[in-house]
């Protein structure tokens, strides 16, 4: 059995793009480790947030749930704060993970790798997916840390599929799904970058199909954060059609995308 560490920038972005393999890994034997780079204190405020009880420390405890439910071992948090999304005047907080000295954050990280011995590890594309300040932070620092541990560890990045996007944003269209008018995969995001990798740039997809239902309790721990909210809103069929696969690519590797596992 192995060691899987997946790195996250905030508490639900493990529901929303690995919680597919975090769970297969799991429920297949292998040790599970997610750590979070931040508390996501600029997430959505919940109605029911208790008095006294910080935005940081309620998703953390949503975290915990989830992780509970995904059979993960460990999770670990490196203890930044939350930078805020792409252009707020949260990005210049001294204190956010986006603004994190670059040698001190990865040096938390391997100071977790070295601990947790993690066969394969798992961080974000180059530009977050969608170029989410703490994102594209996560993807400097995992590269960092693993060049640190000599890359001895196999070093996976997840991405969404660009191409497979657009047509599933085409089919949610003509079913008439609420909202999907709205969104186009190719257009740019808030740093000027079209969502995710397109398809001839990846390296494997995880067919995570098996894993649908406990994903869905994962995700409704988060119940704090409003956008994860409307993705269990969707209909069930549009809810599989986002979350049957899972998309990676493997850093080193200059093979074409095939449909697997990571071992």
């Amino acid at each position: 059995m192995a060691t899987i560490m997946f790195v996250h920038a905030h508490p639900d972005d493990e529901g929303t793009l690995t919680a597919g393999s975090m769970i297969r890994a799991a429920r297949e034997g292998h040790t599970v480790v997610v750590v979070f780079a931040t508390h996501g204190e600029h997430g959505s405020l919940p109605d029911n947030l208790v008095e006294g009880t910080t935005l940081a420390a309620h998703r953390m405890a949503e975290a915990a749930r989830a992780a509970e439910i995904a059979g993960v071992a460990r999770v670990h948090w490196l203890g930044y704060s939350d930078s805020g999304m792409y252009g707020w005047e949260q990005n210049n907080d001294p204190a956010a993970f986006a603004r994190a000295d670059l040698d001190e954050a990865s040096g938390r990280l391997s100071a977790l790798i070295e601990a947790e011995r993690p066969d394969v590890l798992v961080g974000y594309d180059w530009h977050g997916n969608y170029g989410h300040p703490d994102h594209v932070r996560v993807h400097q620092v995992v590269r960092r840390a693993h060049q640190a541990s000599g890359e001895r560890v196999r070093l996976f990045e997840a991405t969404m599929n660009r191409d497979l996007a657009r047509e599933q944003f085409r089919l949610a269209r003509e079913a008439g799904v609420a909202d999907a008018e709205d969104f186009d995969p190719d257009a740019p995001m808030a740093d000027g970058n079209p969502i995710g990798t397109p398809e001839a740039d990846l390296s494997l997809q995880v067919d995570v199909s098996a894993e649908l239902a406990t994903r869905r309790a994962m995700m409704e721990c988060h119940a704090s954060q409003a956008d994860v909210q409307g993705m269990l809103a969707m209909p069930a069929e549009a809810f599989a059609m986002m979350f049957i696969f899972e998309h990676y690519i493997e850093v080193g590797s200059q093979d074409p995308m095939r449909r697997g596992w990571f071992f």
